[in-house]
């Protein structure tokens, strides 16, 4: 190993570490702001009219993916593996051109198609309420391209800030205006004004940062290079076949309970909104791991991308392991703590989802590190697999099962979607997670506690639930010391956590070199 190498990837884990902190945190307050929001419209709008909203928003999450036409994760990647600000400069170019356009095509076909729409499912206020839904559409199409941007350059205050805290937290005050103006309630129509609202004035304040931040990173003017937006193109074409069969991955077993069951939507969406609290830090790192793998690849350090990798996947489960485990064998106390108990009976497809969110968090960001080596048409056919797979089960499922059906597809669909990129990588580049000091630390953990919870059956009081999940939290650290399952990349994610503290931590070095490194 090269004296600089260990400065690089500790560079490099010190830029996830800090970013997939700053997004958890981030996704953490979206999560909060929507909850609240949540309650707010349900408490103040009647079941049919919850329903819409919520199909027509799990409608407008698929069209963003589809929207952006790829752009966005091919301008981070390409941003990253620039050779020079010519090919900068047209990078950002382009993806603003398109973004832009996209984004005012993609509002407008929505809002002509959404009487249609509503007319099919029987529901006109869903057809009235796409059409709010189409001037979010568009608004969020362009703040998550700009986001995008700034990501190639290792930024992540973008997507954090605007778009994960800003744009609910603006939602979530528009409701307040409604509800404090008479007659003092939200109505549905006041929902859908807020939610579009807020996209708009998100994307206001997004355009004001990228005129202030985006010219320090970058001078615009100057000249450009001619083969760059052919570049950037191509490589969006199979990322946005990518987005948009993944965003089905994610919806659409949601729509066929839509189309088929209307009225268990509302309640299918709390159940995966907790699932997708497991995926929370495998999403915030997988944002922040792109560009720097991306970098990895352009200095030909494949190596340190598989470092990174691992180490990265072990550590998250720090986030994902308590959930999974509270989720699954306290699920009624979950929903209950979350929700209220007017959801604590509908557990079966919050356990599911829960696990296949936990089997995908388990195997690691594969899905961006496939588009930083190189393998985005491959990463295209995975999402194309997996998006057959979850609508198919979900028509096969669905009709007889309902929302149960939908959440075996859902988790069928993501535990396929992470096998195959994960699979991929193993072959191609040798990265996977299963790892000797991977695999102990998370079975020393998981394991007897969940046998000890499903023997048991507590009943836990819903204030002790935070308390259970740090707990394990900590003991899952402590079981990586106990087992000897401490390594380099470990060793090399303590100085980077050093580098962002500005200090060292001589103790738990002291501890950590007490066991030796571990075997792989």
């Amino acid at each position: 190993m090269s004296e600089d190498r260990p400065q690089s990837i500790t560079s490099g884990l010190a830029t996830v570490t800090a970013g997939t902190l700053f997004l958890t945190v981030a996704t953490l307050v979206l999560v909060a702001f929507n909850f609240l929001a949540r309650v707010l419209i349900v408490r103040s709008v009647s079941p049919a009219s919850w329903d819409a909203f919520s199909l027509g928003l799990t409608l407008t999450q698929v069209l963003l993916s589809v929207g952006t036409l790829g752009i966005p994760v091919a301008v981070a990647r390409s941003l990253a593996n620039a050779t020079g600000d010519a090919e900068r400069r047209t990078f950002v170019r382009t993806s603003l051109g398109v973004g832009a356009a996209a984004g005012v095509t993609s509002a407008v076909a929505l809002a002509l198609a959404a009487p249609a729409l509503g007319r099919s499912l029987g529901s006109p206020s869903l057809g009235s309420g796409l059409e709010l839904f189409a001037l979010a559409l568009g608004s969020m199409i362009l703040a998550t391209v700009l986001a995008s941007i700034f990501q190639g350059f290792s930024n992540v205050t973008p997507n954090a800030l605007f778009v994960q805290v800003v744009a609910p937290g603006l939602f979530l005050a528009f409701l307040g205006v409604a509800l404090l103006v008479p007659p003092g309630h939200v109505s549905y129509l006041d929902a859908l004004i807020a939610y579009a609202a807020a996209c708009a004035a998100t994307l206001g304040t997004l355009l004001l940062y990228t005129a202030w931040k985006l010219p320090r990173l970058l001078t615009l003017r100057g000249p450009g290079e001619p083969t760059a937006r052919p570049k950037l193109l191509l490589l969006a074409v199979p990322l946005f076949v990518f987005g948009a069969m993944a965003s089905v991955v994610g919806s659409g077993d949601t729509l066929v309970l839509g189309a088929v069951h209307y009225a268990q939507v509302g309640a299918y969406t709390a159940s995966l909104t907790l699932a997708r609290l497991v995926q929370v830090g495998v999403a915030a790192a997988s944002y922040i791991f792109l560009p720097v793998a991306s970098g990895f690849v352009a200095r030909g350090d494949r190596r340190a991308v598989g470092l990174t990798y691992v180490t990265v996947t072990k550590w998250l489960a720090v986030l994902s392991l308590p959930l999974f485990v509270v989720f699954v064998f306290l699920p009624s106390a979950s929903l209950d703590f979350v929700y209220g108990p007017s959801y604590d009976t509908v557990v079966l497809p919050l356990q599911i989802v829960v696990a296949g969110a936990f089997f995908g968090a388990l195997l690691g960001p594969g899905a961006m590190a496939q588009v930083a080596v190189g393998q985005a048409r491959l990463l295209a056919v995975n999402a194309t697999v997996a998006a057959a797979a979850d609508v198919g089960l979900a028509l096969a499922l669905v009709p007889s099962y309902g929302q149960v059906g939908a959440a075996i597809a859902w988790a069928s669909a993501n535990v396929l979607y992470a096998s195959l990129c994960l699979a991929e990588l193993a072959i191609a580049e040798g990265y996977h997670p299963f790892r000797r000091h991977v695999l102990v630390p998370v079975a020393v953990t998981c394991v007897p506690v969940s046998v000890l919870l499903f023997l048991w059956h507590p009943q836990v009081s819903i204030l002790l639930l935070p308390p259970l999940a740090i707990g394990l939290a900590a003991l899952f650290a402590v079981s990586i010391v106990a087992t000897g399952s401490v390594d380099e990349g470990d060793r090399l994610l303590l100085g980077a956590i050093e580098r962002m503290l500005g200090r060292p931590l001589p103790f738990v070095r002291r501890w950590a070199a007490l066991l030796g490194p571990a075997r792989a």
